[in-house]
């Protein structure tokens, strides 16, 4: 097994100093796909256990509110409410709008994985599931879903040239997502397991922790992780860039797809 990969000073100092400053932090790992059966074996994990969702993002097809440092998300989970989300990444804990800290269902959140991290902030709404399906089908518009807090937010890194209503659905993207007790490991963790459209598996191992035990927590999960042989130097990638690359490369049924939001369904 490769040796468990390090921070360098800089990436210390660096999380040292925002750690105060944000409302949870992530721990994330990508599993390789040769490596995803023998990861579930080891680590105990049902696949019984899991929910079924669906996540489709909002989007120009080229990609503008990405590259803008900006997703928005709809979600559909069983037999729940659904949920939209307007998430700003990276953003660092002094660059939250004015007026965002303690609103309902905002957080600023650290994700850290083997390759480094990044801090974003975000503000997460219940939406009816069938409002939200309307949407997922290009039937609705995704401004009507959007609370006025929400379109604040996107506003906030929305291209000048960009209208809400110039953009577009990129998805559904099936998921199933599980939550587990490893033997051994006093937290619980979360696997996902998303399928892209080119039949890409993307399996992400992730556990959540207080910003003041983070350190401590990462201690333990690497511990874990090692003791059951997954190697935690390969490369890493997020699921949105991947789902998102995934969604518009040609041929993928990406944004023809879901099609264009009708402006005022």
């Amino acid at each position: 097994m490769s040796a468990i990969p390090t921070y360098d000073a800089d990436q210390l100092a660096g999380m040292l100093a925002i750690l105060p400053d944000v409302d949870s932090v992530e721990l994330k790992l990508t599993v390789p796909d040769d490596f995803q059966r023998s990861a579930v074996r080891a680590l105990g994990i049902d696949p019984l256990d899991a929910v079924l969702r669906q996540v489709a993002f909002v989007d120009t097809p080229d990609l503008r509110l990405s590259s803008a440092g900006v997703v928005v998300r709809a979600r559909r989970t069983q037999r729940k409410p659904g949920d939209l989300t307007v998430k700003l990444r990276p953003a660092m804990p002094h660059d939250v709008p004015e007026g965002y800290r303690g609103h309902d269902g905002f957080k600023v959140e650290l994700d850290a994985s083997p390759a480094g991290y990044t801090c974003s902030c975000s503000l997460t709404v219940q939406a009816p599931d069938r409002k939200v399906r309307k949407l997922m089908l290009g039937a609705r518009s995704v401004h009507g879903l959007l609370d006025d807090d929400q379109r604040a937010l996107l506003g906030e890194r929305l291209p000048e040239d960009v209208e809400v209503d110039d953009l577009t659905v990129l998805g559904p993207v099936n998921l199933l997502k599980c939550r587990f007790r490893a033997e051994g490991y006093a937290g619980r963790m979360v696997a996902e397991l998303w399928v892209l459209p080119d039949g890409t598996r993307i399996l992400e191992l992730s556990t959540k922790a207080p910003p003041a035990q983070a350190f401590q927590t990462a201690a333990e999960t690497k511990a874990l992780l090692a003791g059951k042989g997954l190697d935690l130097s390969t490369p890493q990638e997020t699921k949105t860039k991947a789902a998102l690359a995934a969604l518009t490369a040609p041929g993928a049924g990406g944004p023809e797809a879901g099609g264009r939001t009708e402006a005022g369904a």
